[in-house]
């Protein structure tokens, strides 16, 4: 793609590496091909090559986003399976997470949209208040007809039906391993996670401690900065990030061990985020460290034999097998422990949960939550795995099929105890 950025724009970092991600694009189309919104929506504009338009007319003209852009922008995933589809390796994240900073610092919002976006930011991030906003919406839910916008209802059905108790695994600790030590990583405890759903936590120390490793809870460090980088809120992305890559450099670990694959997925980029801060170095430490649960599985060579001949849809999360490239892994683990496992119909479609997205845009969100969970449930399975807590509760609100992570599952077919949500 011609681009026609000045001299004195390309000094600008970020709109340098724009420059370069659009100049690689050439326009084929293949991306319209496995784009969720454009299944659903048909318009280009609801495509990467339609918003990759969208975002060098706004950027290479250096003019404040439209309400026409904010609108497609908005309605994109970012679940990269764009990026796994281009034979041309365009890095669309990089390029649309640019968009939407640009967006957020030149466009003023309705003031609805501005007052719900701010509620998530101040409460999805921080695991106490998200908790007490659960517990609100359990209280609300009976008054939801009553709610004027989608939104708000969305915000209401996501609360669990039940809020399980805090963790105290979650708390900055060391475990020791259990057999003769042979690393020592950090765990991410997460944000939501711990409000949402706190077996995955407990699963994760009890098998990697099991298999050799000394697992370190450390303090400080919290939420990745996911949830407002996909807001483009830079300024508290990066805060959360400096916070984590400070909290997990002083600990000294082999790795950084992710079990919700979203929060992967931006840690293994603070190396970019932090190019040109000074910690740069360390962001790219720790982004080299940094691994997916399923990755230092396999280095780990776990055995594992399971309790029960289940039959187990397994559900690719987008951050895990588009952001982070890991498709085989999870499946791989599975099927060695003695799984049956299964993949549904076009598997590397969207969910529609996606961070916030299914929270702003639920109209969108419940057409694929529901081709998902139908793609899902037509291969008969016993339960469904999957690596990435927001997916467990999108698929988890619209079946009556068991959904676990699939680290419960490899802990319980290691010695750990039965799933709690298989009953």
């Amino acid at each position: 793609m011609q681009t026609n950025f000045t001299e004195a724009q390309l000094q600008a970092p970020d709109l340098k590496r724009s420059n370069e991600i659009l100049r690689s694009c050439v326009h084929c189309g293949f991306c319209t091909a496995t784009c969720p919104t454009y299944q659903v929506l048909g318009d280009e504009l609801d495509s990467p090559r339609g918003r990759i338009y969208l975002i060098k007319d706004m950027l290479e003209n250096d003019r404040p986003a439209d309400a026409k852009t904010v609108k497609h922008i908005d309605r994109c995933l970012s679940c990269l399976a764009c990026m796994t589809t281009c034979p041309s390796g365009v890095h669309y994240m990089h390029l649309v997470d640019h968009a939407r900073s640009h967006i957020e610092a030149t466009y003023k919002r309705p003031w609805f949209d501005r007052v719900l976006r701010n509620v998530l930011a101040q409460i999805l991030p921080y695991p106490g208040r998200f908790r007490l906003a659960l517990l609100a919406a359990k209280m609300g839910r009976p008054f939801k007809r009553l709610m004027p916008d989608a939104r708000l209802r969305a915000m209401l059905d996501m609360a669990p039906k039940r809020i399980p108790p805090v963790s105290r695994n979650d708390d900055p600790q060391t475990f020791a391993a259990s057999q003769p030590k042979k690393m020592r990583v950090a765990l991410m405890t997460g944000c939501a996670q711990k409000a949402l759903n706190t077996d995955i936590n407990d699963a994760t120390i009890r098998l990697l401690t099991r298999l050799g490793c000394e697992v370190v809870v450390a303090e400080g460090a919290g939420c990745c900065g996911a949830l407002v980088h996909h807001m483009g809120r830079d300024t508290e992305s990066h805060g959360f990030a400096k916070t984590n890559i400070r909290a997990w450099t002083a600990e000294n670990v082999d790795a950084i061990v992710i079990n919700t694959s979203g929060c992967g997925t931006t840690v293994k980029d603070y190396g970019h985020m932090f190019r040109n801060d000074p910690l740069a170095k360390d962001a790219a430490a720790i982004s080299a460290k940094t691994m997916d649960v399923s990755e230092l599985l396999e280095k780990l060579e776990i055995q594992a034999t399971a309790p029960e001949k289940l039959r187990v849809a397994y559900h690719a999360a987008c951050s895990l097998q588009h952001g982070q490239q890991i498709k085989s892994a999870p499946k791989m683990l599975l099927k060695s422990a003695g799984f049956e496992v299964v993949e549904p119909k076009d598997s590397h479609l969207c969910c529609g949960s996606a961070g916030t997205y299914n929270l702003m845009q639920p109209a969108i969100s419940a057409q694929l939550k529901s081709r998902k969970v139908e793609t899902l449930e037509a291969k008969a399975p016993d339960l469904i795995a999957a690596g990435n807590i927001g997916c467990l509760m999108q698929i988890g609100s619209g079946t009556k099929i068991p959904v676990v992570h699939t680290v419960e599952l490899l802990d319980w077919a290691t010695g750990g105890p039965r799933p709690p949500a298989l009953g």
